[in-house]
């Protein structure tokens, strides 16, 4: 790259006003470029908020299918769909996975029903069905692979049976993205794709939706560090990209995002395939708790987060800041989800408060 030397070049020129800088911006955040995880429950009618994400509730599948209408309103290509199970229906095996007629089945078909042309993308593993937490049937303290991936294969059956557009394996098991693909192919479901999460590494920043789906305590001193990847590890996530991609990925995920950027980065420029960035929980907690306490403007921080996705390579991005930024894409003023959430938790006292009299007085 060469320049003339200054005074004759002046880099200043092109930012000293709006309208060149918005000129001249070399990557730009589009509402196509979002996609919003959503946590589903059983019940009716009903939302719980998640304590550690401010903003970010559970939702019984009816409750889900309306946010999903907003998705499609707010023009939001995909979203992404995680169940938050009861713990007297996990066991070790993530049993519960396997059923064709489960919580996040239910979901996906609903969902699909009331918004078909709404992209529905599905996690793939077992940690939100184990009693254990972990990612896999856990043996003798170790999580076993090739029995993980047979679970693993139905599960991802099941949900394309349901409606699911995008099968997510997220386990990080060896060798599982070409056995479901030749599940999901077998089964009728050579047109469903796989969004892998190829370069998942064993991050401290999963915390808070952990506690959203309440995935329970992890056995082990290791956690998940004999699956996930190890976080000093660069050319570790490309072999294991080009590894998900040589077995029939259609697309990749690197997870978490921010710390993660140099991967991204790594993975458009060496494969050139789509890239997905997934801003996790605990990125989003952060923003917001600094924002809360006045030490950074939130949407500011929010909106340079989301740019860097896009600056090292993301083709989309994995976000709960997904509506609130659509919204401001599309020139709205953003709901206060804070204040959403507390008329939610309000409404939902009153509720039961009226169902205490009603039973008193019976």
């Amino acid at each position: 790259m060469s320049r003339g030397q200054f005074p004759a070049t002046r880099m200043r020129r092109n930012r000293m006003k709006a309208f060149s800088r918005r000129m001249f911006a070399e990557t730009r955040l589009s509402v196509d470029d979002l996609i919003w995880p959503l946590f589903v429950i059983e019940g009716d009618d009903r939302s719980e908020a998640v304590t550690a994400m401010p903003g970010v509730m559970r939702h019984s599948i009816d409750r889900l299918v309306s946010a999903a209408g907003e998705a499609v309103r707010l023009n939001i290509p995909a979203i992404a769909i995680f169940p938050s199970i009861d713990a007297s229906l996990k066991d070790n095996d993530g049993t519960l996975a396997r059923d064709g007629d489960n919580l996040v089945c239910r979901a996906v078909r609903a969902v699909k029903a009331a918004h078909p042309g709404l992209g529905v993308i599905c996690d793939v593993a077992l940690d939100p069905f184990t009693d254990h937490g972990h990612d896999g049937i856990l043996v003798e303290g170790e999580i076993v692979n090739d029995a993980t991936v047979a679970v693993l294969c139905e599960q991802a059956v099941h949900q394309a049976h349901a409606g699911c557009d995008i099968i997510a394996p997220s386990d990080m098991m060896d060798g599982r993205v070409a056995a479901i693909r030749e599940a999901l192919d077998d089964a009728g479901h050579e047109n469903v794709q796989i969004m892998s999460y190829a370069a998942k590494y064993a991050s401290g920043f999963y915390g808070p939706f952990r506690d959203a789906v309440r995935a329970g305590s992890l056995a082990g001193s290791d956690g998940k560090s004999t699956y996930q990847m190890n976080p000093a590890n660069s050319d570790e996530a490309i072999h294991e990209i080009a590894l998900d991609l040589a077995e029939g990925a259609d697309s990749i995920i690197v997870k978490p995002g921010l710390p993660y950027l140099d991967i991204l980065f790594r993975a458009k420029s060496e494969f050139g395939v789509p890239c997905v960035a997934y801003q996790v929980s605990g990125e989003y907690a952060m923003i917001l708790a600094a924002g809360a306490k006045g030490w950074i403007d939130t949407d500011r921080a929010m909106m340079e987060s989301l740019a860097s996705f896009k600056r090292a390579g993301a083709d989309a991005i994995l976000t709960y800041f997904a509506p609130k930024v659509a919204q401001m894409l599309a020139g709205e003023t953003p709901k206060d989800q804070a204040n959403d959430q507390a008329g939610d938790q309000a409404g939902d006292q009153a509720g039961d408060q009226a169902k205490d009299q009603a039973n008193n007085a019976t």
